[in-house]
């Protein structure tokens, strides 16, 4: 069963990266799109691009990221995710369609070298898009493994947040988060937080074509050829992921594991 339930500076000024980010020092953006897109563009740590995500929400609508802030903590209260496959245990098996309509076997994925696997939210997250963008700026320093990423969203969706961000793996669409909930991952928005999307124009479960509003905890696995989790990162609270330098980390270890 699916659960329900410090900003940095982004340059060594403060007018000179606001003016070059937002419109202008102290200014909102146009949109989240429109940050998101500048974002993109720009080359900065993942960090950096999650906290800004993180700020222009909250000076947006402060009442909002209450919310989230609510059920992020009722997340973290439950553990959620905390029983996903941990360090040492066998990931569990699946078979997916990716963004083009073919499948994907885990056995295959890993057979040949090691692979890291992205749990993600959508394309309507921007938190997901910084985090995929950041990704596929690494690329050629993860080029060792093999990558896939996972949501629930249907392949129209997935090849778009696959063009925006520039990623060459594949995506993967587990449907009604079937996979996710097998594997400890899975959670619903209570309708508090339904509602709050809905009012913000993202009615998630178009994306998912489904009439539920369950998906997956953005996570990262590791995976040896063995296809035994070797590193991963599971947070409840969707705003913080895995630090390009320690994915990286993760997989160069695997030289010596698989």
């Amino acid at each position: 069963m699916p659960l329900s339930l410090g900003w940095q500076r982004l340059g060594t000024e403060g007018p000179e990266w606001a003016g070059s980010i937002g419109q202008s020092a102290g200014s909102v953006p146009d949109s989240p799109d429109d940050l998101v897109t500048r974002l993109i563009r720009r080359p900065m740590a993942l960090k950096e691009r999650l906290e800004a995500v993180a700020r222009d929400a909250r000076e947006r609508c402060p009442d909002n990221m209450a919310l989230i802030d609510g059920f992020v903590a009722r997340l973290e209260a439950a553990q959620a995710g905390q029983g996903a496959p941990a360090a040492g245990e066998m990931f569990p098996p699946f078979m997916l369609p990716d963004h083009e309509g073919r499948l994907a076997d885990l056995a295959q994925l890993h057979r040949d070298r090691p692979l890291v696997i992205v749990f993600h939210r959508g394309h309507w997250c921007p938190y997901c898009r910084v985090t995929l963008a950041s990704i596929a700026e690494a690329q050629v320093q993860l080029a060792s493994a093999r990558i896939v990423a996972i949501s629930a969203e249907m392949q129209r969706y997935t090849r778009r947040i696959r063009a925006e961000t520039q990623c060459h793996f594949r995506f993967l669409s587990d449907m009604d988060a079937e996979f996710a909930r097998s594997a400890g991952l899975a959670v619903t928005f209570d309708p508090a937080i339904q509602q709050l999307y809905l009012r913000l124009g993202k009615r998630i479960p178009d994306f998912l074509g489904s009439r539920g509003w369950t998906l997956a905890i953005p996570a990262v696995f590791v995976l040896d050829r063995q296809g035994i989790v070797r590193a991963r990162h599971i947070d409840p609270d969707f705003r913080r992921r895995m630090e390009i330098d320690a994915l990286i980390k993760a997989v160069a270890g695997l030289g010596s594991v698989g």
